[in-house]
């Protein structure tokens, strides 16, 4: 008898179990809002608002969430903007030089 409780007890979670709750939770989605206001006599001091927002990628860009898309340092833009920036530096020079070519 109490070694069948003690198996229960002490049974681990199942693995498969928490990979069905992580797949729903990013198939469906959770958003978590909360807003903190601090004031003192009736004057709002400050004020936090928190949106917390988990799911996949295929969901967030179903709701028209996107912003990793356009950030640098998350895409492979980052190199293409240094490429373009070793290029205009070279142009710049190029022309420093012809200025002061005819300045002289």
């Amino acid at each position: 008898m109490s070694n069948s409780m003690s198996q229960s007890i002490h049974s681990p979670l199942r693995a498969d179990g928490l990979a069905d709750i992580l797949e729903r939770v990013l198939d469906k989605g959770i958003v978590i809002a909360g807003d903190v206001a601090i004031s003192l006599v009736g004057i709002e001091l400050l004020t936090i608002k928190v949106r917390l927002l988990i799911a996949s990628v295929d969901k967030a860009q179903e709701l028209g969430i996107n912003w990793w898309q356009n950030d640098p340092m998350l895409t492979n833009r980052t190199s293409a903007i240094e490429e373009e920036n070793r290029l205009l530096r070279g142009r710049l020079a190029m022309l420093e030089k012809r200025m002061a070519e005819i300045g002289a």
